[in-house]
């Protein structure tokens, strides 16, 4: 019997939920709450938690348990990566003219790019509590898909997929028991309580003042990345690290990714 199976938009992108052995009506609760959670980390609204959370730099302010558990994890995925996933990263974003939703087009000029800092240096987060150095701004993107894959599969059942625009989380032995089938660079993986991510510097490019740009920023430079390789897959234990991963690994290139990945990832596509 085949999976139920629901497709919706959501975060900038197309989102698509399975479960295999469950009523479908969880599909339809884990489309509410992908749009819920949305709504409260875009930063896009100027009333979403994460804008007033953005807009109240310099200030300790209460945060939800979601929120704050993102938070950590952002720093850890700053650990992880040898800080190239900072989340550190809205200014660049405003630079480059990413200020509103990609359907609404880029606005504004490009700005002069300067190296981010750190993201210990400029967050802090305490049971309940968190701050952000004056001038600092966050933007969650990939790394809340992935955080929200994660949780959105293990909220769909004991066989269930959530994909969160290309970042993956199965759950469970899949519809036929030898995992769910997903396609990574031409070849098709069986995934089984595992993640699964793709970062490219392809999708979600625009022109601005004559010049190409992409929404991946290196934080070396807080200029868009600019190295040999257009796009990578990772297969990890979770979406969230899978997404982590595959981000350095962009950033680091095709000379220095194969090591990086090594002993992290269960596998991986390096496509130029």
């Amino acid at each position: 019997m085949p999976p139920s199976a629901r497709h919706f938009e959501a975060l900038g992108t197309t989102c698509s939920l399975f479960v295999a052995g469950a009523p479908g009506e969880h599909l339809e609760r884990g489309e509410a709450w992908v749009r819920a959670l949305q709504a409260r980390l875009t930063r896009f609204e100027p009333d979403s938690e994460l804008s007033r959370f953005n807009a109240s730099a310099g200030a300790w302010i209460p945060v939800s348990e979601e929120l704050e558990d993102l938070l950590r994890e952002a720093l850890r995925a700053w650990e992880l990566s040898g800080g190239l996933v900072n989340v550190a990263v809205l200014s660049a974003m405003h630079g480059i003219g990413y200020r509103r939703p990609l359907r609404e087009g880029p606005s504004g000029s490009i700005a002069v790019a300067t190296p981010l800092p750190a993201l210990p240096d400029v967050l802090e987060v305490t049971p309940g509590r968190a701050r952000l150095r004056p001038e600092a701004g966050l933007d969650l993107g990939g790394l809340a898909k992935g955080w929200m894959a994660d949780r959105l599969a293990r909220r769909l059942g004991d066989n269930a997929l959530a994909n969160l625009g290309g970042d993956l989380a199965a759950q469970g032995a899949g519809p036929a028991g030898d995992g769910w089938p997903v396609e990574f660079g031409g070849h098709t993986v069986l995934l089984r309580d595992q993640g699964a991510a793709t970062s490219s510097t392809r999708k979600r490019a625009w022109e601005l003042g004559g010049e190409r740009v992409h929404h991946l920023i290196d934080p070396r430079s807080g200029a868009p990345a600019c190295g040999d390789l257009g796009e990578v897959s990772v297969v990890a234990p979770t979406a969230l690290e899978a997404e982590v991963l595959a981000k350095t690994a962009l950033l680091l290139g095709s000379g220095e990714a194969p090591a990086y990945l090594d002993g992290k990832a269960a596998a991986w596509w390096l496509l130029p």
